[in-house]
């Protein structure tokens, strides 16, 4: 017999902390980099193709005592049963023992995450004076990829947010974002009046601006993330000017494409993990097409965290981060939760 914890979204929710996040998605791309994580074969199977499907990352971080995996499956038909069509899991064990240790609903922790992840690629590999953030999607994902990149680079003072089907869409998305981000953002640091105030204070300075023009919004961007499920390109090679930086967060499945192939040939390109970029990334397509291959990836992101990499060499690079999203981000920041929860006694402990 052994305890084992159980949290549901809304605990999940409340223990979660974007600043915290992106130091643990940090630890974790550092201990792959280091050789004390790794990542297990991904498992993708169709029950019915283009109507349900599920895949399971999995993965050891050795640096963290603990392995694991996340389930996320997909049933199209669902809403018609009230039903959601997305749902998935993060499991955690020790690794000592084998012992599971928690699991809980895998959606709060993969929007923080992957939101960490795109501000994480800016950090590292953006010009560090950058004033102008271009954002592409307004789905899920895309106020978590604002908020990390406010917290991270400072010099941030213009968002323009680009839905590609609707300017009324990225309008609307726009209307009410400041106060979004306060409230789904800040609640953790009221404690802290003075990161409270800092983060506030951040927000409440940038422009946030909806827009059509994605050519001219390209053109005058120093930072873009792009956060859609595209499967064709949506920035086009000849609109970026140099030293731009893509954080490329949409692409996790073959065939999905953000950005125009060919800008690959003329940049400087880190990912999360190079196996995985290359069968289901923004990667995937240039080195298909043999615009590059596989040795023009210069390093995976942790390499870059720990200095081992140089990431940017000028102001007129133009970076590219990869980012999949690897079962490691998901098992660190679980591992964390599942720690807070017994401190805090929060959640449902099973003996099993």
């Amino acid at each position: 017999m052994f305890p084992f914890r159980i949290m549901n979204q809304q605990n999940v929710e409340k223990l979660l902390d974007m600043k915290q996040v992106i130091e643990l998605v940090e630890r974790a791309y550092s201990l792959k980099a280091q050789k004390e994580a790794a990542l297990f074969p991904m498992v993708f199977h169709e029950f019915s193709p283009g109507k349900a499907d599920m895949d399971i990352k999995s993965g050891h971080l050795m640096g963290a005592d603990i392995f694991g995996l996340k389930l996320v499956s997909w049933f199209g038909d669902n809403p018609s049963k009230q039903l959601p069509p997305l749902t998935g899991f993060v499991f955690v064990l020790d690794s000592q023992t084998g012992v599971p240790i928690g699991m809980m609903g895998g959606e709060a922790i993969t929007l923080m995450r992957t939101g960490a992840a795109g501000g994480i690629g800016a950090k590292y590999l953006a010009r560090k004076e950058s004033e102008h953030l271009l954002i592409v999607g307004t789905g899920h994902l895309a106020p978590y990829q604002i908020m990390s990149t406010l917290m991270l680079m400072e010099h941030i003072k213009k968002v323009t947010v680009y839905n590609h089907q609707s300017l009324e869409k990225a309008t609307s998305f726009c209307s009410s974002l400041s106060a979004k981000l306060k409230e789904k953002f800040l609640s953790p640091y009221r404690e802290n009046q003075m990161l409270f105030e800092e983060y506030a204070s951040r927000i409440e300075q940038v422009e946030f601006v909806a827009t059509d023009q994605i050519q001219k919004a390209t053109g005058e961007a120093d930072i873009i993330i792009t956060a859609t499920p595209s499967r064709q390109p949506i920035i086009q090679k000849e609109w970026v000017r140099p030293g731009t930086h893509f954080s490329c967060v949409g692409a996790d499945m073959a065939g999905k494409q953000e950005i125009d192939e060919r800008i690959f040939a003329s940049a400087r390109v880190f990912v999360d993990d190079v196996a995985q970029a290359v069968q289901v990334g923004e990667t995937e397509i240039p080195i298909k097409k043999g615009i590059i291959e596989k040795d023009n990836i210069l390093a995976e992101i942790g390499s870059v965290i720990l200095g081992t990499t140089t990431g940017r060499l000028s102001d007129d690079d133009i970076t590219i981060f990869d980012s999949t999203g690897i079962a490691l981000q998901d098992l660190i920041t679980a591992d964390y939760i599942l720690k807070q929860a017994e401190a805090k006694g929060i959640g449902i402990v099973a003996n099993l």
